[in-house]
């Protein structure tokens, strides 16, 4: 009986190990560290895929965007998008600002850039389309004077909820520490559709909001027939900003929650937890 008993408990952890071992986080690269395959590039002013002065390019394994073939910046932003719709999802990128500004470059952008994310597709951009309507998690970096928080909030074409309000103001500081100086940054966001986003820096989070949706302005160039004040942005785009500072990407990757909700809980937050005790198979669906 005490053999029959051992035996048993012994499949027992096998199974639970086995398990265990298939539900591990499965992160994809979306850079892959030796080309721009994958994604597509909209600058101001230019067509889809005109990677204008060879801004976007790869450089010792980093994706990276310059202007040394700038001579005037021209209000000329730029968007490095991933060919892909994501809806539930956790993006991490490493990014760090390097060298000057790009000649005449408006100075609430030194040291600027950011992380788009439930955006629009790069093919459905105007030509002379400043910004995607998204979610911008704006990256900054401090001036070794001031405080100068990271991973905050901006919303081209776009309003949140917070507490339970509508927000309709442009953009909302995190509560980051400011990262002066050349030094690597890991930025995080957990997006889980129209429900919650929340944005980590160096692990901590910083920012919390709900219900990303279509309204406002900070946005031009844009076809006006595709924004529909208050709708939900339950999917969309992914892409990394160009606005006038030469900035360093190290990494890009993301894990896939889709498939991994809850169908019977009564908010995210259950399904957040859900995912991070690997209750179910990452980036499988």
């Amino acid at each position: 009986m005490k053999l029959q008993l051992t035996a048993l408990l012994s499949l027992i952890c096998m199974i639970a190990f086995g398990q265990k071992k298939s539900e591990k986080e499965e992160w994809k690269q979306l850079f892959n560290g030796k080309n721009l395959d994958g994604w597509d590039i909209k600058i101001r002013g230019n067509d889809l895929n005109d990677n204008f002065g060879n801004t976007f390019r790869v450089e010792d394994g980093k994706m990276v965007v310059r202007y040394d073939q700038y001579d005037d910046f021209k209000q000329k932003y730029g968007h490095i998008f991933y060919k892909g719709d994501f809806s539930y999802y956790r993006v991490v990128v490493e990014y760090r600002f390097v060298g000057e500004q790009a000649p005449k470059g408006e100075g609430w952008a030194w040291r600027n850039s950011g992380i788009m994310v439930q955006g629009q597709p790069a093919t459905t951009m105007g030509k002379d389309q400043d910004f995607p309507i998204s979610i911008e998690v704006q990256l900054l970096g401090g001036d070794g004077k001031k405080p100068r928080t990271t991973c905050n909030l901006c919303t081209p074409g776009t309003n949140v909820v917070m507490n339970g309000e509508l927000k309709t103001q442009h953009c909302f500081n995190s509560t980051s520490k400011t990262y002066d100086g050349d030094q690597w940054v890991k930025a995080e966001v957990l997006v889980l559709g129209d429900s919650l986003i929340r944005h980590y820096a160096n692990g901590e989070m910083v920012l919390e909001y709900n219900k990303p949706q279509m309204g406002g302005g900070n946005v031009s160039g844009n076809d006006p027939s595709l924004m529909v004040d208050g709708k939900l942005l339950d999917h969309g785009s992914i892409s990394l900003q160009s606005e006038s500072h030469p900035v360093e990407f190290r990494k890009v990757e993301i894990l896939n929650l889709k498939g991994c909700m809850d169908a019977k809980a009564t908010n995210f937050k259950s399904y957040y937890v859900k995912a991070d005790n690997s209750a179910c198979t990452y980036g499988k669906k």
